[in-house]
């Protein structure tokens, strides 16, 4: 069985409780009552997903889905990072504006539940119940990321209250969420400082919205001498700092989930248009150069789902004493995302025109997937992250239990008790060779193990000069795209193994992944600060995958092509 999203077969899955599968399935059923044309004709008029928004609220899933256990009104409330894949992978799958309303609600959200304020917890679920959109009041015009020069102040007054002046930028639901947590400073201080503000308030101001291009309201806001008291003020000082950083660090994971959903159905879409389309007396995908760009574009979608479920098991066994998802995480949010876009390039060179026709999905689908790679940190930030982590990953492996397939009903508290942010390059990993070694007698995992050791052997010639190195943000790129596809391929892996993936399906992915670690190396061989021996070992990087024609053959027709008609989105 396929584990790519299909909405008409996603009744067959298992759950881990009825009130998790009544909300994927009215979900999909809301979604597909709709339809694709309602879909195309809300989308090309930017209209705001207040539809979206009625039916959350009106159905008590955000509150189900987004709170810890205890919080909410619903029984079967609890905060699962599966669950919240689904959701998110469910959205992504039929819109951007959908999924993107979810997002910035979740990062809205959890602040509140990483401070300490009892009361403000409370409030905030039980505004869930009125309306089920949050925002996330972080960035600036002025400074953008640039996080150390908020100029949003709380001004104290002389009877211990606040009032808080300022602006924020790119604030997505900043037109219309009940629950806006906003990050600023205690005036004439360094005091950093989340509290809760509420876009109904007199003394809110949406300004405008900023972004025009779809149906996302992204606005900016600004406070005029808006009140606040202690029971609006989440968190201050040194943790009001590592609450907004662990928010982020919870929720970039959607992106890799939304961007899996989008790519899956433009992946049907493209499918079915391209097997009922004649060309010069044969289907469009009997055309070699077709066969490859559809297989290729099917085992990047495998990756990315194999990968975002295998990274959804470590941010649930997450503890203070395991804390691998930190790399997983900016892997899920960079990596995942850029293979959707390279999915998409793949596949608007099979459909070509109709991919820009106006009641298609994928006209929209990769236009909107574009934004998924610069949300919640570009590339380099978190490629900047991602290098940190080289030297425990590579050359260090801890030692921890092994970690199952987790679709339990159990709460991630962990998740919203991290505390401090700091040690991050101490993380440790287990040993990423024993995945490798499981899956060793496949052709393409030998060559590409020789492609891993050849990059360690480029780590350990580079000594300490690589640090300098690094500061150079292009160099630093190549140098952590390399990295990146090792820990990439070791949690596909795992997966595949936990999913029932076959060698040959795995043999192909590893083909894909020699040419990509390859492309990557040359791209690394050509930056001039390199040494004589680093480009020594750089060349031994570049590899042919071990080909196998048949083996391609029988995963195109057995695994790609019997996908066609499987969907079609309801008209």
């Amino acid at each position: 069985m396929s584990i790519l999203l299909n909405p008409k077969k996603y009744g067959d899955r298992n759950y881990p409780d009825e009130r998790s599968r009544e909300i994927m399935l009215k979900m999909i059923a809301w979604f597909e009552e709709k339809g694709l044309a309602r879909q195309k004709d809300q989308y090309h008029a930017h209209e705001f997903c207040e539809d979206f928004q009625k039916f959350v609220t009106d159905e008590g899933i955000f509150e189900t889905l987004f709170l810890p256990k205890g919080y909410g009104s619903d029984p079967n409330q609890y905060y699962s990072t599966y669950r919240m894949y689904e959701f998110s992978e469910i959205c992504g799958f039929y819109g951007a504006a959908y999924w993107y309303t979810f997002h910035v609600s979740t990062l809205g959200l959890d602040p509140v539940f990483l401070g300490d304020n009892e009361e403000a917890k409370h409030r905030a679920a039980a505004r869930l119940r009125e309306n089920a959109l949050c925002a996330f009041g972080l960035s600036e015009k002025e400074h953008g990321a640039d996080i150390y020069s908020s100029e949003m102040k709380l001004y104290p007054q002389a009877d211990g209250t606040y009032l808080a002046n300022g602006s924020k930028y790119y604030i997505g639901n900043g037109n219309v969420a009940s629950t806006i947590t906003v990050f600023g400073k205690i005036d004439s201080t360094d005091e950093y400082v989340f509290f809760v503000v509420d876009s109904s308030h007199p003394n809110y101001e949406c300004v405008k919205n900023i972004v025009d291009t779809n149906q996302q309201y992204v606005a900016e806001f600004a406070l005029h001498d808006y009140p606040i008291t202690d029971a609006e003020i989440l968190s201050r000082g040194p943790k009001a700092w590592d609450d907004m950083l662990n928010t982020i660090n919870i929720c970039k994971f959607n992106i890799g989930s939304g961007a899996t959903g989008i790519v899956t159905h433009s992946f049907y879409e493209a499918l079915n248009h391209a097997y009922h389309r004649m060309l010069y007396g044969k289907r469009v995908t009997d055309f070699a150069h077709v066969k490859r760009l559809f297989c290729d574009a099917w085992l990047r979608i495998m990756g990315m789902k194999l990968f975002g479920l295998r990274a959804t098991d470590y941010m649930r066994v997450a503890s203070e004493n395991d804390k691998r998802y930190l790399l997983y995480n900016p892997i899920m949010k960079m990596k995942v995302a850029m293979q959707g876009e390279k999915v998409h390039e793949h596949l608007f060179d099979i459909i070509a025109a109709k991919g820009f026709e106006k009641d298609t999905y994928f006209e929209q689908a990769v236009v909107e997937l574009v934004g998924f790679p610069k949300l919640e940190g570009t590339r380099h930030v978190n490629m900047a992250l991602i290098i940190k982590l080289i030297p425990s990953y590579m050359f260090m492996p801890g030692q921890f239990e092994e970690v199952g397939r987790i679709t339990d009903n159990r709460n991630d508290d962990f998740l919203f008790r991290q505390g401090r942010t700091r040690g991050y390059a101490k993380t440790k990993f287990h040993d990423f060779n024993i995945a490798y070694e499981s899956v060793a007698h496949l052709p393409n995992i030998k060559v590409f193990l020789e492609q891993i050791e050849a990059y360690k052997e480029f780590l350990m010639v580079s000594g300490p000069g690589l640090a300098q190195q690094l500061q150079d943000f292009d160099y630093l790129l190549a140098v952590g795209e390399l990295f990146t596809m090792v820990a990439y391929g070791q949690l596909i892996i795992e997966s595949a193994k936990i999913e029932g993936i076959g060698d040959e399906v795995m043999n192909q992915i590893f083909d894909l992944f020699i040419r990509d670690f390859s492309a990557y190396a040359v791209e690394l061989y050509g930056k001039p600060i390199n040494t004589e021996a680093q480009l020594e070992k750089i060349l031994k990087m570049i590899k042919r995958p071990v080909p196998n024609q048949a083996e391609f053959e029988k995963v195109l027709n057995e695994e790609v092509y019997s996908l066609v008609n499987v969907y079609i989105q309801n008209p």
